[in-house]
């Protein structure tokens, strides 16, 4: 594609732009294909289609082998990179045949990648260590083997602005659910929980938006450990349904550092991941707590971890009116339950109440934030990530 077609790209009104995306649970890829019209803060989303390509155990498993610093040898992250790009562009064909769109009609696809670190923080007296992130999911590959431009690497250029990368999704966030008479909470709950509170009638600038601390991340590995395996996450909350709150490990479980450390700030796998979990788990059978019990409590975690953050970062200053959940923790009636209890004062909603499925909110937004690379417009919000300017992200790889 020459810059000539790159400038036609840009100038067209509408686009129809395909946002793909793999969070820290690992579950799969979710495809989002999006008539998107204008661009800035004017932006008009319309969901033509959504689904989830879930991968296979084995590409589960080299995620997480490549994500811990003993076994993600630089081969490994090296070959994942590519085999996650064929992956990525193949979900891309997937959605776009589904809803018998050729693909020479997609103008953009728009892929976060799959996180393999992310270092938000650090003790800066070590001169080694730099605040970095990494997703691999090869955007040269899905522009190659889709034809389509690719746009990528989003968090890179926050980081480079002196933010921390994330969260990304506050600038969409604004854009599909702003609102002059309410303020809202946007709580993503995936395997991280993210949150974005839009002030009413706020402009970008009074955003707040932080990782409240873990999702669905501890509750999954807690499931697998139950189960030997059988189970990757607890379907429909059925194993924290036989348990029952113990408030004990409730409050050690919340006297987590990450929970009380200052804003701006977000998390990962780092801090919540299977090395946490196992460890947690080890623990709790050495003090011979049952283990639905466990997955209860965890599950109440999750959600105490969001109304605290709420109390410490947001109320002080600002009202919610509303909160409107997406992701995977959606589809967990004793998460939500928990959730509810907590924010007893406070309606709780979800993002299918306007026409966006749960699942799909984060590759919407990775649709969202290409246009508006491609438009050649900002997509961070200093605010939120703690970059010293607004910035154009991503990497653009030209389609054929």
């Amino acid at each position: 594609m020459s810059i000539d077609n790159l400038i036609r790209l840009k100038e067209k009104e509408s686009r129809n732009v395909i946002g793909l995306m793999s969070g820290t649970s690992c579950d799969g890829i979710d495809a989002c294909l999006v008539k998107i019209t204008g661009n800035g803060l004017s932006t008009k989303a319309d969901i033509l289609g959504f689904e989830t390509y879930p991968y296979e155990n084995e590409i589960r498993e080299s995620i997480f082998e490549a994500s811990h610093r003993e076994s993600g040898t630089v081969d490994k992250i090296c070959q994942l990179n590519f085999t996650l790009g064929k992956l990525f562009a193949d979900a891309a064909r997937q959605i776009a045949g589904k809803l018998s769109i050729p693909l020479s009609e997609i103008d953009i696809v728009g892929s976060h990648g799959q996180t393999i670190y992310h270092v938000s923080s650090f003790d800066e007296s070590n001169n080694k260590e730099v605040r970095s992130t990494l997703q691999i999911g090869e955007p040269s590959v899905i522009a190659q083997e889709t034809g389509v431009t690719t746009v990528a690497d989003f968090r890179t250029r926050d980081i480079a602005a002196g933010g921390e990368g994330a969260p990304l999704v506050p600038y969409a966030d604004l854009i599909l659910f702003g609102s002059d008479e309410l303020g809202r909470a946007i709580q993503n709950i995936g395997g991280i929980s993210n949150v974005t509170f839009l002030p009413a009638g706020g402009n970008i600038k009074e955003i707040i938006a932080f990782d409240n601390g873990p999702g669905n991340m501890i509750i999954d590995r807690f499931a697998e450990i139950i189960t030997d395996g059988r189970l990757k996450y607890d379907k429909n909350g059925e194993l924290a349904s036989k348990g029952k709150l113990n408030q004990d490990l409730l409050g050690r479980l919340c006297a987590h550092p990450y929970l009380s450390k200052p804003l701006p700030k977000s998390t990962g796998r780092e801090d919540f991941g299977i090395q946490f979990s196992d460890g947690l788990y080890k623990e709790l059978k050495q003090d011979n707590i049952d283990v639905h019990d466990a997955i209860a409590t965890i599950t109440a975690f999750t959600a105490k971890a969001i109304s605290d953050s709420y109390r410490k970062f947001i109320q002080p200053c600002c009202k919610i009116d509303e909160v409107i959940v997406s992701g995977g923790g959606v589809s967990n009636p004793v998460l939500y339950q928990f959730l509810e209890d907590y924010l007893v004062d406070i309606s709780v909603n979800t993002v299918d109440d306007f026409g966006i499925p749960s699942d799909g909110k984060e590759a919407l937004a990775f649709a969202i934030l290409a246009n508006q690379t491609i438009s050649g417009n900002p997509g961070n919000v200093p605010s939120a990530t703690g970059a010293k300017e607004s910035v154009v992200l991503g990497k653009i790889i030209p389609g054929k």
